[in-house]
C-alpha cells in the first residue's frame, strides 16, 4: 500500500461554511493544503469528501495517517 506524503505535522484549523463542500487531500501532495488539488492523479490515493452540516472549526488531518480521515486523530504525534 502507497504511504502517503506528510504535508505537516499538525492538523489544518478549517472554519467550513454550512451547505459546502470539501475536499480533504489523502495524497499529501497538494498544492492547496489541506485541500485536493488533483496532485493525487496517477496514484492510489482519492480525496476524501466532507459535507458541513454547520458552519463550524474543524481540524483537517495535515500527516495524512489519521484513522479518522478526513479529520485529525492525532496521528501526527507518532511520526
Amino acid at each position: 500500500m502507497a504511504e502517503p506524503n506528510i504535508a505537516q505535522k499538525a492538523p489544518f484549523k478549517v472554519d467550513v461554511v454550512a451547505g459546502k463542500a470539501y475536499f480533504w487531500c489523502a495524497c499529501g501532495q497538494s498544492k492547496n493544503q489541506p485541500f485536493c488539488d488533483g496532485s493525487h492523479k496517477g496514484s492510489a490515493f482519492s480525496p476524501v469528501k466532507y459535507d458541513a452540516t454547520e458552519a463550524k472549526t474543524v481540524f483537517f488531518c495535515g500527516c495524512k495517517h489519521t484513522k479518522g480521515q478526513p479529520f485529525c486523530d492525532g496521528s501526527h504525534k507518532t511520526l
